[in-house]
């Protein structure tokens, strides 16, 4: 069922997800992306530059915690704006991935303009990742 803006709620939780980050991910995404810097698929180099290892792509963690609320909304509405701080790195361990906790709340609504926004609460290991993650949702 389409989520509809009449029936949300400041507060209301509208997706979760958990989601494991693989290193074949991160190949995937770098192909993709074009982003090929070697922090993100060579431990050598990661660590060369004081991280713990290889990180997966920023982008790619944004992407995957907004495809919550796509995933969502489907045909209902469509994202308007979509901006989030990066606060920590996400290290993908080469046998376990980075399992990554996404919850998205309603955190304001414009009844006038029927845009809602959805805040992501999205963690690794226990750390928020993306600060001040959000998303304008406009409906139909």
């Amino acid at each position: 069922m389409s989520p509809r803006f009449e029936e949300l709620a400041v507060g209301d939780v509208v997706a979760e997800r958990e989601t494991i980050l693989t290193r074949d991910a991160l190949v995937r995404y770098a192909g993709a992306s074009g982003d090929f810097n070697p922090i993100h698929y060579r431990d050598d180099v990661a660590q060369s530059v004081g991280l713990p290892g290889v990180l997966a792509h920023g982008m790619l963690t944004m992407g995957v915690a907004a495809s919550a609320v796509t995933d969502w909304l489907g045909a209902a509405g469509r994202v308007v704006d979509h901006q989030s701080r990066f606060t920590r790195p996400v290290p993908v361990d080469a046998r376990n991935g980075a399992l990554l906790r996404v919850t998205a709340t309603v955190g304001a609504l414009d009844e006038a303009l029927r845009v809602a926004r959805i805040d992501l609460a999205v963690v690794f290991d226990g750390a928020t990742v993306l600060g001040k993650a959000q998303l304008a949702v406009s409906f139909a």
